[in-house]
Order: C-alpha cells, then structure tokens, then sequence
C-alpha cells in the first residue's frame, strides 16, 4: 500500500534520446549519448516543488502543467546538449519568454482557434448553446488528434514517441514490482493512466462540460471564459486524472479511461532494448536519489 501512495508523485518525460523521472524531491535524466554510453544527469526539486502549493487539491495541477513547460524544456535543451556537445542554456529572461510563447502558440490553437470556429458555426447555424461547446470540444480533440499524426510522422518525434513508451513501461513495472531488467520491462503496458496525454484528453472532456454551463455568450466573451478558465480546467483534469489512476483496478474505472490511453496510441512507440535500458537507468538513479537509505 505505501508504495501504491508513494507512486503518484513518480513521474516522466520522453526527451532527446533519453527519459526524464521525476520524483518528490529529485529529477533524473538518462540519455543515451552519440558515442552510446548512458548519461545521467540529475538535480533537486526546489521552489515550488517544495511549497504547500504542490500539495493542494486542483493548485497541484497548475504545479503538473509547469512540469510539462518549465522543467521538460529544461531537460530537453539538456539533453541536446549531450547529443551535440553544445552548452546552450534556457534561462532568465529567455527561459519565460521561450514558454510564453509555447503557451501562447498551444493557447492559440486548442483554445482560441476551436471557440472563435465554433462560436462562428453557431450563429451561422443558429445551434443552441450546449450544441455549440460540444461542436468546440470535438474541433479541439480533432486539432489534438491530428496535430499528434501528424508530429508522429517525423523520425526524430517517433523515436522521442519510442522514449515515451519506454517510461511508461519502466513504471509500470515498478508499480507491478517487476524486475528492473529490459526483458521484464518490455513486456509492461506503454499506457499508463497518469500519462500528460491523458490529462490533455480530460481537459476537453471537463471544456464541454464546465463552458456549457456559460450558456450563450458573445465572441469576444467567449474567447474570454476560454483564457480564464484554463487554470480552472487544469484543476480539475488533474483530480480527475489522479483519482482514476488510484482506482484502477475498478472494471468502470478501466472502461472510462480507455479514451485516455487509446490516445496514448499516438505519443507512444514500443521501444527497443537500448531504449529500456536508458529509461529504467533514469527511474533506478531517480529512486536511489529518492530514498538514499535503502540504496
């Protein structure tokens, strides 16, 4: 059981020819290097990570989404760096700026773009308001679906799909106390309930729901309620996410997330041995770093 409620705060990211995993306290990231050797690198959780924040119902969400901006562009200009040998660095002022504009860009097309096309079609074809938000939220997961398609046909992004799908089977099989060995690993699941696509998914699904209840609403208004509440729907797509992922074993609860990881079909590729090799050498050294004691 503490292993059960130790494990939502364990945690990944694919990056360039490696994985990031992500625990309580410390980060570790495991690349595979152009000459072959694995390079891990590692750093603690400070600052917000620390505060009281992190723990409160629907503010962890905000935390979870700064995860996927602020550290993952961390660890992905760190891990180019070991494939190049350059020394770039993303910080102060270039560091905000870099994600305000992966914000405003992701912002700008699964938020703004699906409400104006959306607002516009209903009063073309005079659709009542819940008809409207549920016409946005399916513009928005269609923009997701083939925004994914279509990055996944790159062979850089395939094999970053591929790192994907190794660190969902590395926890995995540390939640299913699987041994640490690639042909143990290999044989996990590359869903995994807790996955950012999943959160991505649920936050559609919670868009219809909680803009419905705005009923009818001017453009410029609507385009409004959309910038604000995304903090609000981040919220409660992480509750969700987390209380499902808790009670997995339930038969409803596995039936109503296989949206959530059938998606997940498309930011995962089966990865090879290296690949697992690198991924469970990120989550062995994130763990040691975690727990000191018993390694």
């Amino acid at each position: 059981m503490a292993k059960q409620e130790r494990m939502p705060a364990y945690g990944g990211q694919a990056v360039i020819e490696g994985v990031m995993m992500r625990g309580k306290k410390f980060v570790a990231m495991a690349v595979r290097a152009p000459g072959g050797e694995i390079v891990i690198e590692e750093s603690e959780l400070k600052g917000i990570y620390r505060s009281k924040i992190a723990k409160w119902p629907f503010f962890r969400g905000l935390v979870s989404l700064w995860d996927s901006l602020g550290l993952g562009l961390t660890y992905l200009t760190r891990s180019a760096n070991i494939q190049t040998g350059g020394e770039e660095k993303i910080e102060g002022v270039g560091f905000y700026l870099t994600i305000a504009v992966s914000m405003l860009i992701g912002i700008g097309l699964f938020f703004l773009a699906p409400a104006a096309l959306a607002g516009w079609l209903e009063k073309l074809l005079s659709l009542s308001s819940f008809l409207s938000n549920l016409l946005e939220g399916l513009i928005r997961l269609l923009i997701l679906v083939v925004y994914l398609v279509l990055i996944g046909q790159m062979p850089d992004i395939k094999r970053t799909f591929a790192y994907h799908g190794a660190e969902h089977k590395t926890i995995n099989g540390y939640e299913s106390n699987t041994s640490m060995d690639p042909a143990a690993i290999s044989q996990m699941s590359r869903e995994h309930p807790r996955c950012g696509t999943s959160f991505i998914l649920t936050l559609v699904f919670v868009s219809v729901i909680i803009f419905t209840l705005f009923g009818p609403l001017p453009l410029a208004t609507r385009l409004l309620t959309r910038l604000l509440m995304i903090p609000v729907l981040a919220g409660i797509s992480y509750e969700y996410i987390r209380w499902t992922a808790r009670h997995i074993d339930s038969k409803f609860i596995r039936f109503i997330m296989k949206p959530n990881l059938l998606l997940q079909r498309l930011t995962t590729r089966e990865p090879d041995t290296q690949m697992l090799e690198v991924s469970i050498a990120a989550f062995k050294r994130m763990v040691e770093l975690e727990n000191p004691i018993q390694s």
